[in-house]
């Protein structure tokens, strides 16, 4: 617990650095200057389209959950959606931590059983990787074909958080696919076979397994969400790059999309600072004043700020309830067995 709390504060504080430092490396009167460029009704369109990308997302974790049989008020599930989005958005380091909320959400409302509850949500992941991937990938491209090289700093970073999704996404498909259990063989390698075989841990690969064998329309129909997903960002970058005066191609917005993606990758609270750094980098080599990168970043951080405090109040509240049914029902127990109130 104490090693996740002081992870979480050394991010902050990594993030913030970084930010402070793009600042004043591009001033922060020209930052300002790019802000003046945005007025409110632009600010609601950019609102818009990330909501539109909440709803797609939440649209594909539904359409799964119903291929499993289940079949959940969309309203109920995105207050758990967003809920799970706050912890990712403002605290990243907690690895699967809103996928976790989502699953126990579900297990705690609904009585679903973790495997299903758990599959839903990594298939509903891996497609989204899936997505983001392909734009990371066609953003590379637009630079190695027009930028020639990315700058030395680019290159390493991109490189990096695009072989780690990369081989993490392609080997889950491989391994889906061919019905191989990969669980047995890693816990068997560190002498943990018997945790396998005493509990249901292997249950989420057969869902899995099951899933990828059965539910390929299914499958197919989360992916184009996904892109419809990608698609409400590109348009959201797109449309913040007119207003803030940048005239780019369309290759080029897409590349600036996949830049974005990266910096989610790099467990920064509110990717506070990183999405800064990747970005002025890559407004930079496309010919677009550093100032907008800034602007762009914060701008974009604030619309999906809104959609995770949201999200946090409905993760309060969830708590809230919980922690008061668990009392109440402990209090009724021992009511019962003490034959109060007869």
């Amino acid at each position: 617990m104490f090693k996740r709390i002081y992870l979480f504060f050394l991010s902050i504080i990594i993030g913030a650095l970084l930010f402070i430092w793009v600042g004043n490396v591009v001033g922060w009167q020209n930052i300002k200057a790019s802000f003046a460029q945005f007025y409110s009704w632009q600010g609601i369109v950019i609102f818009i389209f990330t909501a539109l990308a909440m709803i797609f997302g939440c649209l594909k974790w539904k359409e799964i959950l119903k291929g499993q049989e289940i079949n959940l008020p969309f309203w109920q599930l995105f207050q758990f959606y967003l809920a799970g989005f706050s912890i990712m958005f403002l605290a990243p380091v907690i690895v699967w931590g809103g996928e976790f909320f989502r699953g126990y959400a579900l297990k705690k409302k609904f009585n679903i059983k973790w495997s299903k509850s758990t599959t839903s949500i990594i298939i509903e992941r891996m497609t989204e990787w899936t997505a983001n991937l392909i734009v990371i990938f066609l953003g590379l491209l637009f630079f190695l074909i027009f930028i020639k090289i990315p700058p030395k700093t680019l290159g390493i970073v991109f490189g990096l958080g695009f072989l780690i999704m990369g081989g993490f996404v392609g080997y889950f498909y491989f391994y889906a696919t061919k019905r191989k259990s990969q669980i047995k063989n890693v816990l068997s390698f560190f002498g943990l076979r018997r945790f396998v075989q005493n509990n249901g841990i292997t249950e989420f690969e057969e869902e899995i397994f099951k899933f990828f064998k059965d539910k390929k329309d299914v499958l197919s129909k989360s992916l184009l969400l996904s892109f419809l997903r990608a698609g409400m960002h590109y348009l959201r970058a797109g449309f913040l790059l007119f207003f803030l005066g940048a005239k780019i191609s369309p290759l080029a917005c897409l590349s600036i999309l996949g830049f974005n993606y990266l910096a989610t990758t790099i467990p920064i609270p509110t990717a506070l600072g990183t999405h800064e750094a990747i970005q002025s980098f890559s407004f930079d080599a496309l010919g677009l004043e550093v100032s907008m990168a800034t602007a762009f970043t914060m701008l974009i951080r604030g619309a999906e700020l809104i959609f995770a405090l949201i999200g946090l109040v409905i993760l309060i509240r969830f708590g809230f309830k919980w922690s008061k049914g668990l009392f109440l029902g402990k209090f009724d127990n021992f009511n019962k067995e003490n034959n109060y109130g007869n």
